[in-house]
């Protein structure tokens, strides 16, 4: 009955189809006249409404939090009738659009059945390659590289995707981390380049990936012991933003410019800013990130974890207002649906992403606009394209940009502290954790690690705001 009916609405092109007006930028033009038709996209139109009002919701525990109870395009609402109102008179056409891609997608896996049975077969041996030509010893020995990838497409079970993923992994001496979802994969994986050519040649001939290229793989020197260990998982979001992707989906995105155009939407950014400049050249990364490399000009949110980000544009939509957004990242990811985010709120011009991030951007152009090093999240903590360094040491402010981690046990925070810093002890990100260091004092007496609290994250607020 589903499938009939999947069928009429994709056969009476539902992208024209409205039921209940819920806004003025839907018309009712050419609605197909099946009553089983507009109660099933009626059902699925209310439960993206109403996903939709419920990520709008204020977390309780939300610093400096007004009283509202919802907040959206930069305004509280108190009631829910009024921010039903709000929503239903300026976001019908996303709510339109993110329920035609939810019955598309239904659709996709009612007809993909067949297609995906092989995907979805609990013997997952059929996708691990055969290397009985090849000595484990040249899994293990040999020049190495690190590969960082992502790839955006509905996975009927992530379960077996996770088991495919940490069988090939293990099966090819592989270390890193796999994030599966509903939504897709998100890897970097490290080892030897015979087994990480293997691993692109698995992924290429699987069912599930086969929209991927070998170029969406970005390379970086490196191996196995760039990682501590191997972590396959499953999880709502392959990159955690902390918003529904039902609700803000990657293919809301921005426009995606390859490394040369964004190289030159950047070359005319940076030369017009005496001329009152209408575009923000946007960091979407963390703060440890961008303070050791980033683009000329950019702005560069003060936030610890990409969660924060959606909080951090609701703060500052007036910053963003009828501006031109070029968004960048370290391999595109975040990009996806953190310009989706941005697009949610109707206050910029235009919102464009750096194709491949970073890292594709340095491999075209390693004397281009970004200087620094790239953060990677991995024990290398960076990579180098050019010799520039823009940070400096914590202690002695000589320049310096090579991470190490806080020496008190229960800190995570990173610290740069040059050579002859850390040759007199100081070690700690801070001068709070270097008294706790000295003081040994780290652990209670039930041998549990305290909470963190040091000066790096009591001085830094949650949520900046920020200024042009």
């Amino acid at each position: 009955m589903l499938k009939n009916l999947l069928e009429i609405i994709m056969a009476s092109m539902l992208v024209d189809l409205d039921v209940e007006s819920l806004g003025p930028e839907v018309h009712k033009a050419d609605k197909p006249d099946f009553s089983a038709t507009r109660k099933l996209y009626s059902h699925v139109k209310k439960m993206t409404f109403a996903k939709f009002v419920a990520s709008k919701k204020v977390p309780p525990a939300c610093e400096n939090s007004s009283a509202a109870l919802w907040h959206c395009c930069g305004q509280p609402f108190n009631e829910s009738s009024s921010i039903n109102k709000h929503i239903a008179n300026n976001h019908a056409s996303e709510i339109h659009q993110l329920t035609t891609e939810t019955l598309d997608e239904m659709l996709h896996q009612t007809h993909s059945e067949e297609e995906s049975s092989n995907e979805e077969s609990t013997d997952v041996s059929s996708w691990i390659p055969n290397t009985s030509h090849i000595s484990e010893d040249d899994l293990i020995r040999g020049p190495g590289e690190v590969l960082l990838y992502y790839c955006y497409h509905q996975l009927n079970d992530p379960q077996i995707i996770c088991q495919w993923q940490r069988e090939l992994c293990l099966k090819l001496k592989l270390t890193g981390k796999v994030r599966v979802a509903t939504e897709g994969i998100n890897g970097t994986v490290g080892g030897t380049k015979t087994a990480t050519n293997l691993y692109i040649k698995a992924m290429l001939s699987h069912p599930a990936f086969k929209i991927m290229q070998v170029q969406d793989f970005k390379k970086s020197e490196g191996g196995a012991a760039c990682f501590s260990d191997l972590k396959v998982g499953v999880y709502k979001e392959i990159v955690p933003m902390g918003v529904d992707p039902a609700i803000i989906s990657y293919r809301l995105a921005g426009i995606h410019l390859e490394p040369k155009e964004f190289h030159k939407e950047v070359k005319a950014f940076v030369e017009n800013q005496t001329s009152g400049n209408d575009t923000i050249l946007l960091d979407c990364r963390n703060f440890y990130e961008s303070k050791i490399g980033q683009f000329s000009q950019c702005l560069a949110p003060n936030i610890r974890k990409f969660s924060y980000f959606p909080d951090y544009v609701d703060k500052n939509l007036d910053v963003f207002r009828d501006k031109k957004v070029l968004m960048y990242c370290t391999g595109g990811i975040r990009c996806e649906r953190g310009s989706a985010y941005l697009k949610s709120k109707n206050v910029c011009k235009e919102v464009y992403q750096l194709k491949g991030g970073i890292h594709k951007y340095l491999e075209q152009f390693p004397d281009g606009f970004y200087r620094g090093k790239l953060f990677v999240f991995d024990d290398r903590y960076a990579i180098a394209f050019n010799e520039d360094v823009i940070s400096e040491c914590r202690y002695c402010s000589c320049p310096w940009d090579q991470y190490q981690l806080c020496s008190t046990d229960f800190c995570c925070q990173l610290v740069l502290s040059c050579t002859t810093c850390r040759e007199r002890g100081l070690t700690a990100c801070c001068p709070v954790c270097q008294a706790k260091e000295q003081n040994h004092s780290d652990v209670s007496s039930d041998g549990l690690s305290h909470r963190e609290e040091c000066e790096c994250t009591m001085s830094r607020p949650r949520i900046p705001k920020d200024t042009l």
